[in-house]
Order: C-alpha cells, then structure tokens, then sequence
C-alpha cells in the first residue's frame, strides 16, 4: 500500500495501520532442548540463549517454560512502536551512533546526522548538509542542501494541526544552536538565524535574523559568511 508522506493526512493513516511492535531481546540461561519456539528466533550456544520477538511471544514463553529457565535478562526500548527506524546500510551519508531516524525520511549524499539527533516520518535532508548533535527535525521538514543546523536546534513537525504546512529551509543557511523554527515556517536561500532565536514568520532570502521572536538585523556580508562558512572537509 502506498502513502503520500507529505501529506499529514497520510502519514496519520499510514500509523494507523501500521502493524504496531514491541520487541524484545531475551538473554536467558537454561536447558531449553525440546522448546517451541514458533515466531522467535533463538541464537543458542549449549545453556545460553538470545531470543528475539514480539511481547505477546515472548510472554506466551517465558510463562510456558518458566521451569526450564535458570536466569533471565531482559531489553525492551520501545511499546506498541508503528513506524520503525531507517534502514540506513544504503545512505549515502554520514550517520554517528545515537542519531534517530524514523522510517520514510530521505537524506542526500554526504549529508551529516551527528549524535541525538532526530529525525521524524516524512522529512527531507538535503545533500552537504549537517543535522548538528541533538537538533530535532519533525515531520515533513524539508531542509535544503549545505544548511548547518545547530547542535539543540529545532525545526517544528507539522502532524497536528494537519492544515499547517510544513517547514521548509533553503539551501546554504545556518541555524545556530538552539535555535527553534515554529510551524509552518519557511527561510530562503542563504540565510542565517543567530543561536537562541524563535523564529515564528517566514525569513526572506539572505538576511540575518535574531531574537525571541526573531527580527532581521541585517543582510548577510562578507564578515557574516567568514563566519557561518561550512567545511566541506566534514562532508567527505
């Protein structure tokens, strides 16, 4: 079945009829020869087991064989969870340990996704661009090529209110950390939003802008872009 991920109507039917998981990974010592194990798998050697399934499984097991188990150790990182993580062997970018990226995202060539970063159903990355350590992109953002967001920043979703439309940053500007960009916003081309600011209306093309709520304080120059210039060192 196919979903039209840009629109939020979409994405809600897309959730909501989504098998919905709880998986879990079980370390277990014990003699479990002569086990069901029907919808597990089990990674056994002699006494000692790893399994993975669902709860339901799970349970159903531990309760069956309960006899049968001498110690038990279990990890669970996630309840009734409906879209899964990205399948990320075939991007074409770097990704460091402890991002998140929740499935149906789409991220360019030799982007960047640094640590605790997150990025929500139906987001686009552009290529060279960096999704600095904790920023938050929500749900059908798109973010252009070579844009720097900084590290804590936020890009608002737009799930709720569906009649919000999505964020949309251009190419080549810098979001400086902490930054927060409201629902619905968009910035142009090459522009700069200073580190702290909340951005609440539409930032034109080439401008600097600043402060809660965010106002242009200039247009970029020669010294703005000495210093917001992006090393494409990282991006190899």
């Amino acid at each position: 079945m196919s979903y039209n991920l840009t629109d939020p109507y979409e994405i809600a039917r897309f959730i909501k009829e989504a098998k919905k998981s709880t998986p879990i990974k079980l370390y277990i010592q014990g003699d479990l020869s002569g086990c069901d194990f029907e919808n597990i798998d089990n990674f056994s050697s002699g006494n000692l087991h790893i399994l993975f399934g669902e709860n339901e499984h799970i349970a159903k097991f531990l309760d069956t064989y309960k006899e049968k188990i001498e110690k038990v150790k279990m990890e669970q990182d996630r309840r009734n969870s409906a879209i899964p993580l990205l399948d990320l062997r075939e991007i074409k970018a770097r990704i460091e340990p402890g991002a998140i990226i929740r499935d149906k995202v789409l991220i360019g060539e030799n982007a960047v996704i640094m640590m605790g970063a997150v990025i929500n159903i139906g987001s686009e990355i552009g290529s060279e661009t960096m999704i600095d350590m904790n920023a938050v992109v929500g749900a059908r953002a798109k973010i252009g090529r070579k844009v720097h967001l900084g590290a804590g920043a936020v890009v608002a979703g737009v799930l709720e209110p569906p009649s919000k439309s999505p964020c949309e940053i251009g190419d080549n500007v810098l979001i400086g950390a902490n930054a927060v960009i409201l629902e619905g916003v968009k910035i142009g081309n090459n522009a700069v939003v200073a580190a702290g600011s909340i951005v609440v209306s539409d930032v034109p093309e080439g401008v600097v802008v600043a402060g809660s709520p965010a106002k242009i304080v200039k247009k970029v120059d020669e010294g703005t872009k000495s210093k917001t210039q992006i090393l494409d060192d990282l991006r190899k």
